[in-house]
């Protein structure tokens, strides 16, 4: 497994275009559960099951204190917690592992 590792490039375009409607389908306080697409030291990058053209991010700081940075294909759940326009990306805490997988 590489340890680090980013989203492919045709997501960055699909989460682009659909920014508009990802930012209404997932209002801040909405709870997700999503699928480890990449990681990075700062955190994990998820696909949001109920959004999958969206591009989640999971900081290391909106993780429960002691989380171990979780491997590509760990399901997950969270909380949106904000919307980042720059990078088109969802900030979510997460919550817990999901119980799948």
């Amino acid at each position: 497994m590489i340890e680090y590792s980013w989203p492919d490039d045709s997501r960055a375009g699909r989460a682009r275009d659909a920014w508009a409607a990802t930012v209404e389908d997932l209002p801040i306080g909405t709870h997700v559960t999503c699928e480890v697409i990449a990681r990075q030291p700062f955190g994990v990058f998820v696909q949001i099951d109920a959004v999958p053209e969206a591009v989640g991010l999971i900081e290391i700081t909106a993780m429960p204190r002691g989380a171990v940075l979780p491997a590509p294909g760990k399901r997950l759940s969270g909380n949106v917690i904000g919307h980042a326009e720059h990078n088109h990306q969802v900030r979510i805490k997460l919550s817990e592992l999901a119980a799948t997988n």
